[in-house]
């Protein structure tokens, strides 16, 4: 991969630079923020990136609002293939949402993924960013005239450890009923082990045997089983690419973990609503998307239907986790105990 340049401009807090613009001059009084800047990073001059002793993370604004860079001690647990650097949307392609957009890392979206309209404005298109405070940064989205909304994105990453709180709210600007919902479609490396617990309480589960997969001309079997994803009372385990990548889950547990070949444990903890409606096709909490022709996997909590009236807003908020963990060569050593131990130290 050729290597990423990294320049750094610190920014001064929203506060200082209110006084500056309403005063004129600078104010003395104001402190920089702490661990934010504006880095060119992988071909774009405007990433925002958030720092603190072990951990490193890089927004993009210019495609997509999504998360270049989850690093811990220097290496990065997201997919972010050479070859793309610098793309951007074209103005002709901002108006679609058909053919394939190098859009790789941290990326978010919305759902329900089956029938939920929006052009590539939201999806690839250029995001306004803004640092909000010590370690924290805000993305926005221009307004898709097509979906009726606008998406902001709050991140914040803690001062001493790799904890990062992102919040995608979802705003109807539009004048009818929007019913929609949050989706998460990180890409990390692949080649991992994906650990996805099932719900504590069993009365709460729908699908037969935890977790359905996504056939051919979309049909999705009910009662799959595959070699490569092992089954047990308390999770399920993807060890490697089944039959077919898109997996789906009922669980109501509240996080996911991903043991990375890069010797990083990857978690996502974040709100499950067992009275409330989920609109995805198959009611998912929980995707896993793990193809057999890409170095990627796709984690993917999904939240509740959010039926928003014109002018109101929802937001989800995921909690990740980076640990320094050493891949294991044989993927049935890897038991839930084990991963439920980190998962329950980490800070709620």
């Amino acid at each position: 991969m050729p290597k990423k340049t990294c320049h750094s401009k610190t920014y001064l807090s929203a506060v200082a630079l209110s006084l500056l613009t309403a005063c004129g001059g600078v104010a003395e009084s104001q402190e920089p923020v702490v661990g934010a800047a504006e880095v060119s990073f992988y071909g774009y001059d405007d990433c925002l990136q958030l720092r603190n002793e072990s951990t490193t993370v890089t927004l993009c604004p210019a495609t997509g609002g999504r998360v270049l860079e989850y690093a811990l001690n220097g290496v990065n647990v997201l997919y972010l293939p050479p070859g793309d650097e610098g793309w951007l949307l074209s103005d002709a392609d901002a108006k679609s949402d058909g053919g394939q957009v190098p859009m790789n890392a941290g990326r978010f979206d919305i759902g329900p993924e089956m029938v939920r309209r929006r052009s590539n404005v939201l999806w690839a298109g250029r995001w306004k960013g803004e640092i909000t405070g010590d370690r924290a940064a805000r993305l926005t989205s221009q307004v898709d005239p097509v979906a009726g909304v606008q998406l902001i994105r709050d991140f914040e990453l803690a001062a001493d450890d790799s904890s990062l709180r992102c919040t995608q709210t979802i705003k109807n600007v539009s004048g009818d009923l929007v019913s929609l919902c949050h989706w998460s479609r990180t890409f990390a490396v692949g080649g991992g082990i994906a650990v996805v617990p099932r719900s504590p309480d069993k009365a709460l589960e729908r699908f037969p045997v935890g977790w359905v997969m996504y056939g051919p001309q979309k049909t999705i079997q009910t009662r799959p089983a595959d070699p490569d994803v092992r089954v047990d009372d308390d999770a399920i385990f993807v060890n490697a690419a089944p039959a077919f990548p898109k997996l789906g889950f009922d669980s109501y547990a509240g996080w996911l973990a991903y043991l990375a070949p890069n010797d990083l444990m990857f978690v996502k903890r974040f709100a499950t609503y067992p009275d409330r409606a989920y609109n995805e096709l198959a009611g998912l909490t929980i995707s896993v998307w793990y193809p057999k022709d890409r170095p990627a996997v796709e984690l993917e909590p999904i939240g509740p239907a959010e039926n928003l009236k014109p002018g109101r807003s929802a937001s989800f908020t995921e909690t990740w986790s980076l640990l320094e963990k050493k891949f294991p060569g044989d993927a049935d050593a890897v038991t839930f105990a084990e991963v439920h131990r980190v998962v329950e130290g980490l800070t709620e």
